[in-house]
């Protein structure tokens, strides 16, 4: 009898070991991350250290300019000339590589030649290199150097370990420059024996840039020199513990003694001040335990993963999703010190209150998908950004176009803070100033000094000319969807007035719309349309795209475009068309025409909404097949796992909303179309502490859906609001 009732307690208790273990050791999002992804082909990510949204973003340099390195680092190059503090994620912009630390001794004296200037550098291999979220390490194989890298929100954090030479050390390079940026002004100066200080202000696609540093070193500098390095021909050693010029460098030497030196560097950044840059790393490193911060990093990047679970049998899927939510973290980026101080984009000193100011605003790209997404799992930075916004156009008059670093870019086209600010409001986030808000939206769509602004507003939409990136027909799209979401705004704060004009402006679109080729077609100033025209040919007439690619955007009027085009059959052929109708060996594709299938580009944003159009003429199952080659065909988790431009967490933003079988189409209305999802269960944590269950069916052979259940209810028309989703629940996708 006892052992009858005993062995049944026993088992009992096994399992109550095994299932408390088992919560005691919650899952490792960051193991299913590629940070390569995207460091080969045309992603232009960098693989280095940073956290979510940080400051810092401590990664390699390979020493050579080039498109394939616009992120500092291309995964086909064999050469690594150090570790600089500022990169960006999968942009066409060559800019930052802010504070280059390089280790190094007396074993090579290996070289790159680049702008006339000779830069130490190390081979390297792939085989002695790894990275995971908020870390990065690399073997120096011509010094023998290991290479460790991890970062905190606003300082980066090197460990060196050196082997046994007489002539170790590690170079501040602040001369160092690639691609579109250059040095201005930069300064070193030598505290102490462990300390130093200084800036680099330059300028590149971001005109006025500037970056104070404070670093300090575990070990005492034996010795040390201070260079003018301007003259590349002519290196000039000062004397002294401080130097001034355009370019400089500080080489400090140590003694590595022993078979196994390890040397720490703790660098902290601002763009306000070196007070400021000494504030943030007294605030968030003051311990010499780089394991310690390691996984600090690690853990913030867990948490951040974890908010959306996924459960699929499909480890590549898996990797694929963890990688998209970590590089749609890596933008924008943190602005503003532990204090609140910050440079501006009016080239004055600011303080934020109340809020952490960001930058990196890559709008143009980000506004479709990566800022709704953060509507859903982040929407505590959400408040952040549009104040940072408004403080931009406290600073500016304007909203930003396309902002990094305190400066106004204006690259791109539209005023597409507009859209995140609007979807924020409708979707209830309203911590900043409503009113303002609303003023600056509209000084931004009134601005008649902005790009062909001026002509859209007198003529309702932007003629044609042939200047280089006239973009004529896009602006006016663009503007004009910008345009519908501040009269929804308008509208829903009682302002009837401008309801009624930008409502008007938001089917400026039809201006282009020409039913001889049924596109959207280029005019000039007299109304009269261009008359050579063939609708796949590359032209400044439009944005990075050609006509088939913009004729699908109206997002804001999509039965409207149906209508003007007689009828939902004939929408159908088009959609059809753009997915079959592919480029020949002979056309001339730019380098932005990326991910194609048939004339839709999946390597650019402005095709990303089209797939979801099946659904408005009730052909939801053409849809769902194409979206699920995109998801399926777009994306791997390789180094060229990205088929274009990674832009600033739009490339990943995409796959998110996507697998999860939702994507919002019209972005400025807080409302998802539905598609198919990729996975059989991804529980989300939303950001008001709700749950939402997504459960699929589906398979990549099999994507369609007959029906879409919420809640047990089953909906129709393919779309489901933003409130309704907030509420939590289960979202079914039946097969």
């Amino acid at each position: 009898m006892k052992i009858k009732y005993l062995f049944p307690l026993f088992l009992l208790t096994i399992w109550g070991c095994t299932t408390n273990e088992q919560k005691q050791e919650p899952v490792k999002y960051t193991s299913y991350v590629n940070p390569f992804v995207g460091t080969d082909g045309p992603g232009n990510t960098y693989p280095g250290a940073t956290v979510p949204h940080g400051m810092v973003q401590l990664s390699p340099d390979n020493g050579i300019s080039g498109w394939d390195r616009i992120a500092g680092y291309f995964w086909p190059d064999s050469t690594i000339a150090g570790f600089s503090h500022t990169h960006l994620s999968g942009t066409g912009a060559g800019d930052l590589y802010d504070i280059l630390v390089t280790p190094r001794n007396g074993k090579s004296d290996r070289v790159v030649v680049e702008a006339g200037y000779e830069r130490p550098v190390s081979l390297f291999s792939h085989d002695k290199e790894h990275a995971e979220p908020g870390y990065y390490t690399v073997d120096l194989l011509d010094y023998n150097i290991k290479a460790e890298l991890t970062a905190t929100d606003r300082t980066g954090f090197h460990k060196y370990t050196f082997p046994k030479d007489d002539k170790s050390q590690i170079i501040f390079n602040l001369g160092y420059s690639l691609n579109w940026d250059g040095p201005t002004d930069t300064y070193i100066k030598v505290i102490n024996n462990k300390k130093i200080v200084g800036y680099r202000f330059s300028s590149g696609w971001a005109a006025v840039q500037r970056e104070y540093f404070v670093a300090e070193f575990s070990a005492p500098i034996d010795s040390y020199e201070l260079m003018n390095s301007e003259d590349p021909k002519k290196l000039q050693i000062v004397d002294g513990n401080e130097i001034q010029a355009k370019k400089t460098r500080g080489y400090f030497n140590f003694k590595t003694d022993d078979n196994k030196n390890v040397i720490l560097v703790k660098v902290g950044l601002s763009n306000a001040s070196i007070e400021g840059a000494e504030k943030n790393l007294a605030a968030e490193n003051t311990s010499w335990d780089f394991d310690l911060v390691k996984n600090e990093a690690s853990e913030k990047w867990n948490n951040e993963l974890s908010k959306i679970e996924v459960t699929t049998p499909n480890e590549e899927h898996k990797k694929v999703f963890y990688t998209a939510m970590y590089q749609s973290l890596l933008a924008p980026t943190l602005l503003s010190d532990v204090d609140g101080g910050y440079k501006g984009a009016d080239q004055k000193n600011h303080v934020a209150k109340g809020y952490k100011k960001y930058d990196t605003f890559s709008l143009w790209d980000t506004y479709r998908a990566a800022h709704p997404l953060y509507t859903m799992i982040h929407a505590e930075r959400v408040p952040d950004m549009i104040n940072s916004f408004l403080s931009h156009y406290d600073e500016t008059g304007l909203l930003p176009v396309w902002s990094m670093k305190g400066n106004e870019t204006n690259m791109m086209i539209g005023y597409h803070a507009v859209p995140v600010i609007t979807d924020a409001y409708f979707k209830g986030i309203r911590d900043f100033d409503v009113e303002k808000a609303y003023e600056a939206c509209k000084a931004s769509a009134m601005n008649k000094e902005g790009d062909s602004m001026e002509d859209y507003i007198k003529l309702g939409y932007v003629p044609l000319n042939y200047d280089h990136e006239n973009w004529s027909v896009s602006k006016t799209l663009e503007y004009a969807y910008d345009d519908w979401c501040i009269a929804e705004f308008a509208k829903a704060l009682g302002k009837e007035d401008d309801y009624k004009y930008f409502a008007k402006r938001a089917e400026n679109w039809r201006h282009h719309y020409d039913n001889e080729s049924t596109f959207m077609r280029p005019k000039d100033k007299n109304g009269k349309f261009i008359e050579h025209f063939i609708a796949k040919e590359y032209t400044d007439h439009f944005c990075e795209s050609n006509a088939w690619q913009y004729f699908f955007y109206v997002p804001q009027n999509v039965d409207g475009l149906i209508d003007a085009m007689g009828g939902a059959d004939r929408f159908e052929q088009k959609l059809d068309s753009m997915f079959s109708y592919y480029p020949t060996p002979e056309d001339n594709l730019p380098i932005f025409s990326t991910g194609m299938i048939g004339q839709y580009a999946h390597g650019n944003e402005p095709s990303h909404h089209v797939a979801y159009l099946y659904n408005y003429i009730n052909k939801p199952h053409k849809a769902q097949k194409m979206i699920n080659k995109i998801m399926n065909t777009q994306y791997k988790s390789t180094p060229d796992g990205v088929c274009g431009n990674e832009d600033c967490g739009q490339m990943s933003s995409w796959f998110i909303l996507s697998s999860l079988g939702i994507y919002p189409v019209n972005p400025g209305n807080g409302v998802y179309d539905l598609g198919t999802p990729l996975f059989p269960k991804a529980v989300v944590h939303l950001s008001n502490g709700k749950t939402l269950t997504v459960i699929g069916h589906q398979t990549k052979d099999s994507p369609t859906v007959s029906k879409v259940v919420f809640n047990g209810k089953e909906i129709k028309g393919y779309q489901i609001a933003n409130a309704d989703l907030m509420q939590g629940g289960t979202l079914e996708f039946v097969k």
